[in-house]
């Protein structure tokens, strides 16, 4: 038994009044002379027994009285809460895309709500966790109308992150009590999403959504291969995750127009490459569509967009060499160069890249220009010169703060560790190359670089290109000259991809699509006024993304817009720029969740189960109060009225 005001209990101790006054009450005779002596004694004594036989019950009926009195005040109870602590029921209801897989009743979140509000209770307060919300301290109506909004979302959360948030909230509010249910399909998706329960303390239900089908047909990504400015093939993985299926079909679109449609068959478990070649489209707003019932329909449509291609702009200040003409062609560049004595120090807020081609030395109003390069996201690749100042050189990587040039190195080497794994060669190689050429290089410069991420070396396990990261810019230190006299590296198939990139990874610009609820960075380029800003919309949506204004570009940053996939366009009033795509995150396809039976079921205080009903009811009943103040009252007014029928009817 609980009481919800124990202290008035302290009240108890003052029966001990009547009972002292009862024990040490002294009743004075008086003596009466009378005839017959012996009579009246026996007389006396049996009216003394009686007397002090009805003054114990008299006694027995108001302390009685009293203790149930004091008892009903206090507000005895029965249940397995204490009353010092609020009371409320912690929800976390997953509402991520997986969810929306079919169950025994049909989709998973939509019946998880119905449960929900369905076995609500008018008694508890609630919290509610879900994938990109929490909402505190709600009733409940409050409970079922939030429920009742609630849409799908394109994010996930650990169960770490979900145990971490429940802990921080315990800890800030000491005298709450919570009743914690999870209810998720609680899918393996992000990397150590196996929590610890070893420190777990608090009671906690776990409600696991099941889905009926265990194969799925999803587009996993999709890529291109260009043949010329007009022609490409669109390259589309399809993953395929359970049995075997044939004749599937696939479609694609260009807007809203079907371009070609084909079927196929795919093998158990595997992923497979469907070629489409496109021809004399420069501009594609694609579309591809799987007709295929399965356990997830969000991941049957994809959405990608090509835009006519935008040159970057490429500066080359120093020597001209005629490897450098070549690589940046007039199809995809803007190339022009410039000898240090005739810089145009305005070109350099309008480049993408610049080349410093064999400088002697970096004079302090170029260091500045380039530092402000640097800090508008632009890249710059270093060739040194046979004889620099070092001094100079240092004194400018020192503004940056990446490292400094150690020494000089005249002996000879061969290159010959190409770093694949970087991402700078991503689909650059289709194998690594094992019988290859080396180049060498005669005179080269030793260096201790910052963060620096080698992408080729020499023999000597020593860097010969480093990229070197900025705090927004990106260096590219090549170590050695790269003239004909100290190199043959100008004449080896290295060259070509490593400038190259060097071109196509210093901007930004748009890809083929984005992922919903990925931080995005999305460089446009255009020049706008200062009190202009871009939007990005489509049919039923628009909104206005973060976004950072540069001499000749515009960087758009997403993360919690888009919700929905689709091809949007990038306004500027009432003027398109261009076209993007965003799509769902492919891992929200996977068929991998964790087998919570087995392991919670050697672990005190967490409970499985797959009935969100269940699982309310049975905290409930644990929760719910038998009140007891009202038997102590009636119990106060028996005795009570048992006190009336001595006083009146016991005679002694």
């Amino acid at each position: 038994m609980q009481f919800k005001y124990p202290e008035i209990l302290y009240f108890l101790g003052l029966l001990i009044i009547p009972i002292l006054v009862h024990l040490f009450q002294l009743q004075k005779f008086k003596k009466i002379a009378f005839t017959n002596v012996a009579f009246l004694q026996k007389i006396v004594h049996k009216t003394r027994k009686s007397s002090q036989l009805k003054k114990w019950l008299i006694l027995l009926t108001r302390i009685l009285l009293f203790t149930a009195l004091i008892i009903a005040f206090s507000q005895p109870y029965f249940s397995d809460k204490t009353n010092t602590n609020k009371q409320h029921i912690f929800i976390y209801l997953d509402n991520s895309l997986s969810t929306t897989a079919k169950g025994k009743k049909g989709n998973l979140l939509q019946n998880a709500i119905k449960d929900l509000i369905e076995n609500s209770s008018e008694e508890m307060s609630y919290h509610l966790l879900t994938t990109n919300s929490f909402y505190k301290d709600m009733n409940a109506i409050e409970f079922k109308n939030t429920l009742l909004k609630l849409q799908p979302e394109a994010t996930s959360r650990s169960l770490k992150n979900i145990l971490l948030q429940i802990n921080n909230l315990k800890h800030t509010e000491t005298k709450t009590l919570y009743k914690i249910v999870l209810i998720s399909d609680f899918q393996e998706i992000i990397p150590n999403n196996i929590a610890d329960f070893t420190n777990v303390t608090s009671s906690i239900s776990f409600v696991q959504l099941k889905s009926e089908q265990k194969n799925n047909l999803s587009i996993d990504h999709v890529f291109t291969t260009p043949k010329n400015n007009s022609d490409f093939t669109i390259h589309i993985l399809v993953k395929n995750q359970g049995d075997a299926k044939e004749n599937i079909p696939i479609a694609l679109f260009n807007n809203n127009t079907l371009i070609t449609k084909q079927s196929f068959s795919i093998e158990k478990n595997e992923t497979k490459s469907i070629l489409f070649p496109i021809q004399n489209q420069q501009k594609f707003n694609g579309k591809i569509t799987l007709d295929f019932d399965d356990t997830f329909a969000f991941d049957n449509r994809f959405y990608f967009a090509i835009n006519s291609t935008t040159k970057i702009n490429v500066l080359s200040i120093g020597n001209t060499p005629e490897f450098l003409t070549r690589i940046y062609s007039k199809n995809e560049f803007n190339f022009k160069t410039t000898s240090l004595k005739n810089i145009d120090y305005n070109l350099i807020q309008k480049q993408e890249l610049i080349i410093l081609n064999e400088l002697k030395s970096i004079s302090p109003t170029l260091a500045d220009y380039l530092k402000e390069h640097l800090s508008t996201d632009g890249s710059i690749a270093i060739i040194p010169a046979k004889e620099i100042n070092r001094q100079s050189y240092n004194s400018f990587f020192k503004q940056v703060a990446v490292g400094k040039i150690t020494g000089k190195r005249n002996d000879s080497l061969k290159i010959t560790d190409i770093h694949f794994e970087n991402l700078f060669f991503k689909n650059v190689f289709t194998k690594s190359i094992q019988n290859f050429q080396y180049p060498y290089v005669k005179t080269s410069y030793r260096g201790t670089f910052k963060k620096a991420e080698a992408i080729i070396g020499f023999e000597n396990q020593q860097d010969f290109i480093n990229q070197l990261p900025t705090e927004k810019g990106s260096i590219y230190w090549i170590s050695a000259p790269l003239n004909t006299t100290n190199s043959n590296f100008v004449n080896s198939p290295l060259v070509v991809p490593v400038f190259y990139n060097f071109g196509k990874r210093s901007v930004k610009s748009s890809k083929l699509y984005y992922t919903i609820g990925a931080e995005n960075n999305i460089d446009v380029f255009t020049t706008i006024g200062q009190n202009e800003i871009l939007s990005i919309k489509n049919g039923t949506n628009s909104f206005i993304p973060q976004q950072q204004v540069y001499p000749h570009k515009v960087r758009l940053k997403t993360l919690e817009q888009p919700k929905n996939t689709g091809l949007y366009t990038v306004n500027n009033k009432k003027d398109t720029l261009e076209t993007i795509a965003f799509n769902y995150n492919n891992q929200e396809s996977l068929l991998q969740f964790l087998d919570l039976k087995n392991l919670l079921k050697a672990t005190e205080n967490l409970n499985f189960s797959n009935s969100i009903q269940e699982t309310l009811q049975e905290i409930y009943k644990k929760n719910k109060v038998t009140w007891l103040w009202k038997w102590f009252l009636a119990l106060a007014i028996v005795s009570l009225f048992f006190e009336i029928l001595i006083l009146k009817f016991f005679k002694p």
